[in-house]
């Protein structure tokens, strides 16, 4: 095993109930030497762990969570960063594929699944019993039943208990084996509540068949509550079952992913096609595509074309022309057409499958809002058994309704606090909302962003290939002081060839147009934020704005009324110097994005301040932020200086976003509360942002800012009923005003509206 290999790792936790579980797992494996990192997300079910394989193992972590009263699943065999991770000899070794492997169509049930198929097998025996259970215990308190009855009253109680055990020891055998584990390190959660509550009623009924001498009450074998028992412990199955259920579909977002992978690729090999598993698909290969078939991995086109739907992965629903050298997605469908592609990226490395990881992190991370319900259930739990030993004790003591009343409204309390509901509040909310979003071509990197973006009260959009499309074209030449045109084109064409600036682009496909031939450069230099110098047939040239301009002291005095006209358009005029003289100015304008004026509109409605930022001056950024309606710009800005100007806003009190696309807009983005990278930009921009849209569409700002306050507004609604529930309920209890099997079914019912109300998410219209 190699030294110092940092794994980053999620596994299934089983038996994980409430929020106080959530932070017990947690605080037990952060306690494991080596573990930098455990978040636990109850609504998956999973932990997200960060640990030095070099300082701890699989071993040691499943024997933490174990002694915390619960079980971490571990794979037969897990990947990480390479290494293949052997269970039976807890050993890491290099992982190599195996190029004969085949892929199943049919995929092995999640944990999810597995769990749901057990608890519904609990339930299920579970009722069958507790149902004769209530039927005989509702109908032993009429004489008339008992007389025609051919069995008597002591021999029916011991029918019932043995019915009862069964369903304790059988079905609610998962409540008391945690509950035990947890009483060993003197801890107590939602199972903790369940077992002394039901366990209460059993033992005391138990006693009074059994032993109804060591009651001091007449008549001790009438005094049992098998029903109450029996029943708490089917309801909250019953419970449990349903909420696995509607759980199950709040990862709907990632099966839908997944689901888009196909399972084998036809692919050339020594000019013969074979079909292949997808797994065995290698960067470089040539894959072929007909109409109707899914894209296997990433790649280029290399022969044919198509029209190509990435509506799953962009939510757009056009499908979208590709010729040779376009990039296709995996995944995405071939409509019509056939092609062949290079492949570029495969496995883990394929957009999909890093879509697929990012939603899965988001999903499995914390929002700053759960950190109140983390607080309380941390104390939740030792305060109700408190309340409801107090209760017990004042009403035995006090009251009148002896024993076996007290008993009841001690289980009450129990039952009613079970903090289910407020560990499930915001994980559900988180999962169902980043889902949501990645159907809609909104990648959210984590449960932070979602909800820091719903504060946003200022956004900045870069304006180069955010608010215009990025691809400018020149527009006027203007030659000057006896200057040729193609001359000029030629020198200026050569030099901006050397650069990677989308203006220089511009003239170079201005050129190439023309079939301007180019030359040979010397001494290339780019002046990051002014423009490019070098020697071009033996003349110095500089090109660039009228900074500059300045800076070669380069008179400029007769093109200014001519430049500020450029400006007036919303065009850039580029400034070229040849040997100290100004021997003309390209006009350069680039299209507006045609979204953008509806997206401004729509965030100005919702408040929010629009401001944008550019490296343009002020004229020229002036004129396209009219054309978008945008009052608040932010021009002649150096790429240096992007993050500070953000940084500014903020300093005013301001919850600041940053909207771009290129390398120069990285610093700003991470300077940002929240950065929102445009998909279509590059690597840089979309790694250092918080939010990504998948495709080059401003209205996925607005779409993003609504995603978040209704993801936002269901947690506040979920943690509302979550708290109200019991600060209505444990009262109630604690008064005797709620049976105790009332109190099962109530509580059981308040997870599972908890979920529903989340699953609401996914008809949310952005």
């Amino acid at each position: 095993m190699p030294e110092k290999l940092q794994s980053h790792i999620t596994l299934p936790v089983e038996g994980m109930t409430c929020a106080s579980c959530v932070l017990r797992v947690e605080k037990a494996l952060k306690k494991v030497e080596g573990v930098s990192e455990a978040n636990v997300n109850l609504a998956t079910e999973k932990v997200s762990l960060s640990f030095d394989e070099s300082k701890t193992n699989f071993e040691q972590l499943e024997k933490a969570v174990d002694e915390a009263g619960y079980k971490l699943i571990l794979p037969e065999v897990q990947i990480t960063n390479g290494y293949e991770f052997t269970k039976e000899k807890q050993t890491f070794t290099p992982h190599i594929a195996n190029p004969t492997s085949q892929i199943s169509n049919r995929q092995p049930p999640t944990s999810q699944e597995l769990h749901f198929a057990q608890l519904k097998k609990e339930f299920l025996f579970s009722a069958v019993l507790t149902v004769p259970i209530m039927l005989v215990s509702m109908f032993a308190m009429s004489s008339w039943f008992m007389e025609s009855f051919p069995i008597s009253m002591e021999t029916t109680n011991k029918l019932l208990l043995i019915a009862t055990t069964l369903v304790m020891f059988v079905s609610g055998k998962r409540f008391f084996s945690i509950a035990f584990k947890l009483a060993k390190h003197f801890s107590a959660d939602m199972n903790t509540l369940v077992a002394v509550g039901t366990g209460t009623a059993y033992v005391y009924s138990t006693i009074a068949v059994l032993f109804p001498q060591w009651l001091s009450i007449s008549n001790a074998s009438e005094h049992v509550y098998f029903d109450t028992a029996a029943t708490i412990i089917t309801l909250i199955l019953f419970g449990r079952m349903l909420e696995a259920k509607a759980k199950s579909k709040t990862s709907d977002a990632i099966k839908k992913l997944v689901g888009l992978q196909p399972k084998n690729a036809k692919v050339l090999r020594n000019n013969v096609e074979i079909e292949i598993p997808i797994s065995d698909v290698q960067v470089n290969d040539v894959v072929i595509v007909r109409p109707g078939e899914k894209i296997p991995v990433d790649g280029i086109i290399t022969k044919g074309f198509s029209t190509i739907d990435e509506s799953m992965l962009t939510g757009e629903s056009i499908p979208i022309e590709k010729n040779v050298s376009a990039k296709v997605i995996g995944g995405t469908i071939n409509k019509n057409g056939s092609f062949e592609f290079r492949t570029t990226a495969v496995g883990k490395e394929t957009m999909i499958a890093q879509i697929i990881k990012l939603v899965e992190d988001a999903q499995g991370s914390k929002a700053p809002i759960q950190q109140l319900a983390d607080k309380i259930a941390s104390v939740f739990v030792p305060i109700v058994i408190s309340i409801a030993i107090l209760t017990f004790v004042i009403w035995f003591v006090v009251g009148d309704l002896g024993f076996g009343g007290a008993m009841l409204n001690f289980i009450a309390v129990l039952i009613i606090a079970c903090p289910c509901a407020l560990g499930l509040a915001t994980p559900t909310a988180i999962m169902v909302g980043t889902g949501v979003g990645a159907s809609n071509g909104i990648l959210i990197k984590n449960a932070e962003s979602l909800e820091r973006l719903h504060k946003v009260q200022t956004i900045v959009f870069d304006k180069t290939g955010t608010i215009t499309e990025g691809k400018p074209s020149v527009t006027d030449v203007i030659v000057l002081n006896g200057f040729e045109e193609s001359d000029l084109l030629r020198k200026v064409a050569s030099l901006e060839n050397k650069s990677e600036h989308p203006l220089a682009k511009a003239i170079v496909d201005f050129a190439k147009k023309k079939n301007i031939p180019f030359c040979e450069i010397e001494n290339f230099q780019s002046q990051t934020g002014f423009g490019v110098t070098g020697i071009v047939e033996g003349n110095a040239i500089a090109i660039g704005n009228i900074s500059l301009m300045k800076e070669f002291s380069t008179d400029i005095s007769q093109t200014e009324i001519l430049a500020e006209k450029f400006s007036h358009e919303g065009k850039t005029p580029i400034f070229v110097n040849v040997n100290g003289m100004l021997a003309g100015i390209i006009a350069v304008a680039d299209t507006i994005q045609s979204t953008a004026k509806e997206a401004i509109s729509l965030l100005k409605k919702m408040n929010i301040e629009v401001i944008m930022i550019t490296g343009d001056n002020k004229q020229t950024a002036n004129a396209i932020a009219q054309l978008v309606g945008i009052e608040n710009v932010l021009a002649e800005v150096l790429p240096q200086e992007k993050s500070e100007k953000i940084k500014q806003l903020q300093s005013s009190g301001k919850i600041v976003a940053m909207v771009g696309d290129g390398i120069n807009d990285a610093p700003a983005l991470a300077q940002a509360d929240v950065g929102i990278a445009i998909g279509t930009g590059t690597d840089v921009a979309i790694e250092t942002a918080d939010i990504t849209l998948m495709k080059q569409d401003l209205r996925g700002v607005v779409q993003a800012i609504r995603l978040s306050r209704k993801t936002i507004s269901t947690i506040k609604q979920n943690l509302f009923w979550a708290f109200i529930y019991n600060v209505i309920g444990i009262p109630l209890a604690a008064l005797g005003m709620l049976n105790p099997m009332f109190a099962a079914g109530a509580m059981a019912m308040s997870s599972v509206s908890v979920v529903s109300n989340s699953l609401r998410l996914k008809f949310v219209r952005l």
